[in-house]
Order: structure tokens, then sequence, then C-alpha cells
């Protein structure tokens, strides 16, 4: 996303021919299920800076993000989503490749530094021809792509089917694909002119994917995908604060007159970063959707 004005997520795929769309509802349904029932081997990441752990520090030659306040190179103030997802599966760190990076649209990005997620995954399978097909493979991007001025969802989803389908050629078969939250909700963007207009866009955008990873799971019967829910995962966290720990829902912790004495009680460090504390809700409602996911397998069959 946008270094220092935007952000936004990246995608894991995992086991189950179902959607499953998870919020603070539905905590018992994978309370229940033992994480060594989502085997995973091995994590693949492809996205922007809500996924970033260092790609961008290293491109900019430990520019960007700055360290303070930023933390070693995530764009929040400690560990982001992917990294407690992986915590979670039991996945080492040596054991997760992450090519996401802060700025990063669905494209290419040819004439930037930090290439696109499209191109991330291009640069995967130059180096690997074949995917591993018990590997868990995460996408999100998007939301670089509205905030920079496209206007209609059917590129950047276009871009996203072709990533994840150049994976499935080569043998991927388990994704998990994050959705947009309402980009015109951000604090960033919450009383800008633009705002409703970007909202729009975030709703055609989670519809044009849902359709898009139908149509894929369609064609390709033996993958697995899970979506992951991140706009209704937002939605309530700005609904019901409380639920969430949060005290403040609108505006950064990091602002241009310092920092805020209680990041934790933060859902956003900057206008358009999540905080350390909501990325762990994000990467712990990855881990729901991938265990319900197996739930809902394990009931198809039975």
């Amino acid at each position: 996303m946008l270094k220092r004005r935007v952000v936004l997520l990246s995608i894991v795929g995992l086991v189950a021919m179902a959607w499953v769309v998870v919020s603070r509802s539905q905590p018992e349904l994978v309370s229940q299920m033992p994480i060594n029932q989502v085997p995973i081997n091995q994590m693949y990441v492809f996205g922007d800076s809500l996924s970033d752990v260092g790609v961008s520090l290293r491109l900019s030659n430990g520019n960007s993000p700055p360290d303070p306040p930023y933390f070693q190179g995530r764009f929040s103030n400690g560990r982001v989503w992917v990294e407690y997802l992986a915590e979670a599966l039991a996945v080492p760190v040596e054991q997760v490749s992450n090519a996401a990076g802060g700025g990063a649209t669905t494209g290419l990005d040819a004439d930037r530094a930090v290439p696109g997620l499209l191109a991330q995954v291009q640069s995967f399978l130059q180096a690997n021809p074949s995917a591993d097909a018990d590997a868990l493979y995460v996408l999100w991007a998007g939301a670089n792509d509205y905030l920079q001025g496209t206007s209609t969802a059917a590129l950047p989803v276009g871009n996203l089917r072709t990533a994840i389908a150049s994976l499935i050629q080569a043998g991927a078969q388990r994704f998990l694909v994050g959705n947009l939250p309402d980009l015109g909700r951000l604090p960033a963007t919450g009383n800008r002119p633009e705002s409703a207009a970007l909202s729009q866009l975030t709703q055609a955008h989670n519809q044009t994917l849902r359709q898009a990873l139908e149509e894929l799971r369609q064609n390709s019967p033996e993958i697995q995908l899970v979506l992951l829910d991140i706009y209704t995962l937002y939605q309530d966290a700005i609904a019901n604060p409380t639920q969430y720990g949060f005290t403040n829902v609108t505006t950064g912790c990091l602002s241009t007159v310092g920092i805020c004495s209680q990041p934790n009680q933060f859902m956003f460090w900057d206008g358009i970063h999540p905080t350390t504390a909501a990325h762990r809700f994000m990467g712990e409602a990855a881990r729901q959707a991938l265990a319900a996911a197996v739930a809902a397998a394990k009931n198809r069959a039975a």
C-alpha cells in the first residue's frame, strides 16, 4: 500500500470447498478444532504493507518504514497478522516466505521499487515452477489500487484471479484470500470527499472477488479456497470496540503530534495501518477461518 498513507492485506488459502466467513460471533466453532487438523508445512505470502515484514525496509535501504516509530520493517507498532497466523499454525519462521511489500498494488508495479502482487507471484513461480501442494498460499491486496485512483474492481480482481490461477496451474492447492475493509472508513479517508466512493469501490471489489474465487473453485474442484472476511471483522470492531479492548477506532495512535500512551487500545497505528493489537485479531480470524473450513469439509464428508 502507499508507504506512509495506505495499506492493506494479503491472502492465504487452505482446506475446504466452502466459503467461510469468520467474525467475533464464531469463536466456539473453531476453539474446538485442534490446529493440527489444518496441516501446513509452509506459508507463502503475497501482498502489500499490511503483510510486509521487511521487504519495503530492505528495498528502501532501511528508510521505509522508519524505525522508530514503526517496528522492524512492519507498517505497525509490532508483529503483523501473518506472523500471528504462522505462530498459531505452528509454522516455523524459516518456513514462511513473505514477498509482501508496502505500496504494492495487485498488478506488476514495474516502475516502482516494490513489486506488485502479480509480480511477486510471477517471481515466485520463476524460482518454483512446481508449487508445493501442501503449502498455504496467502494473497491479500487491492487497497492501494483504489487509494491510488483505480475506479473499477475489474482490473484489481482480475489481477488477483490471474495470480491464483497461475499458482493453481503450478500445483498449489491451498489458498487463503482476504477481502478489503471499508476503505472509506479508515482514519486517513473517513473525512475526505472521496470517502463514499471508496466505500462503494470496497463493496464492488469484495463482491467481484467472491464471484471470481467461486469460479476458480468450480473450475478447479481439487483446490481448497478460504475467504478471510476482513471487511466484516473491521466493521464489527468499529461497531463494538470494547469487545476487542479498543477505546479508539477512528484515529491513529501515531499522529503529527506524537504517539498515544496506550497503543493497544487503538485499532489503528496510523491513518491506514492497524496496530499490532488489531493484527492479532486478524491473525486469529484467519486461523479460525482455516479451522472452520476443515470442520465444514469433514461434515460434508461424513
